[in-house]
């Protein structure tokens, strides 16, 4: 069953690829309501809890995960799906369930703002540097002639620029913001699952056909990516409050903007849709359930800075 994963392509069409985009682009600018220019300026004069994220981020989640792709040696497609879900940055779903397991939530908002206008520059350096050092996955990479300039404008459209934009409205006006920011985060979420269940279901039998192909190694690699995220972390130093923020914000990946990626430049290449549209599933019920056990262990200065 999983030989031909490699040669599967899923039918995404030209419109459900807009569509997407543009609920990516919700979903960046409700983030962006709980930002101002301060909180950046604020989290430079103490950056060491914002470096380590960053760090966790970009530097050990991918590293870890060609470490587990040389273990297990999965499918040229699988691996590149798991190399550029690792590539992304954090997923929006991480600030709420930070809030949830008691971690730094403003941390948390900071973290995946800045690693969405990092992931311009690292999301595409990551995806070639990592995938050209599996042979299986430089093939794919050279057969598909990826342009790192074109992955990183649209890194920047989908993701820097609402960012900017919602930072600016709640700049100039934070009345309007503060009644907008907690339906419109419920809602971009909402239509977001409910958009890649949808789009799934044109794909239903060969999602499910291939998922379980890929379920143990995501799984795994969400494992490591909170681990991982975690270990970083606590050799930094850092108190349990920011540790938790960073665990979450690593184990909590960007997959929207995967399955953008993959459509958009690898023409919906089976291995690599199936890890992405998986991860975007089960990330939400690992980060719940850590979230779940990690509240019921109030981390010092929660209560203070919630």
């Amino acid at each position: 069953m999983t030989q031909d994963i490699d040669s599967v392509v899923l039918n995404f069409s030209p419109t459900s690829l807009t569509v997407l985009n543009l609920v990516l682009a919700i979903v960046m600018f409700s983030i962006a309501l709980e930002l101002k220019p301060q909180d950046f300026r604020r989290l430079l004069h103490a950056p060491k809890a914002l470096m380590t994220g960053i760090f966790a981020q970009f530097i050990v989640l991918p590293a870890l995960t060609f470490c587990l792709i040389l273990a297990t040696n999965p499918q040229p497609s699988i691996a590149l799906g798991l190399i550029l879900v690792s590539a992304c940055p954090g997923g929006n779903i991480s600030n709420f369930i930070t809030y949830r397991a008691g971690g730094n939530a403003a941390l948390s908002v900071s973290l995946t703002a800045f690693s969405t206008v990092a992931a311009v520059f690292l999301t595409p350096i990551n995806i070639a540097f990592w995938g050209s050092l599996y042979g299986p996955t430089r093939t794919i990479l050279q057969e598909t002639a990826i342009d790192p300039v074109s992955v990183a404008i649209t890194v920047g459209f989908m993701l820097v620029l609402p960012l900017y934009l919602g930072m600016s409205l709640n700049g100039r006006r934070p009345d309007l913001t503060a009644r907008l920011r907690r339906p419109l985060q419920y809602l971009s979420m909402g239509i977001f699952v409910a958009f890649v269940i949808l789009a799934l279901a044109s794909n239903w039998t060969l999602f499910l056909q291939y998922a379980t192909a890929v379920a143990t190694l995501v799984l795994l690699h969400n494992g490591l990516a909170l681990a991982g995220g975690y270990t970083t972390a606590t050799l930094a130093g850092l108190s349990a409050f920011d540790r938790r923020s960073i665990t979450i914000e690593t184990g909590i990946q960007n997959s929207g903007l995967g399955l953008i990626l993959i459509f958009g430049f690898f023409n919906g290449l089976g291995g690599m849709a199936v890890v992405a549209a998986f991860w975007g599933m089960w990330h939400i019920v690992s980060g719940i359930m850590l979230a779940g056990l990690m509240a019921r262990t109030p981390a010092p200065g929660y209560n203070a800075k919630a």
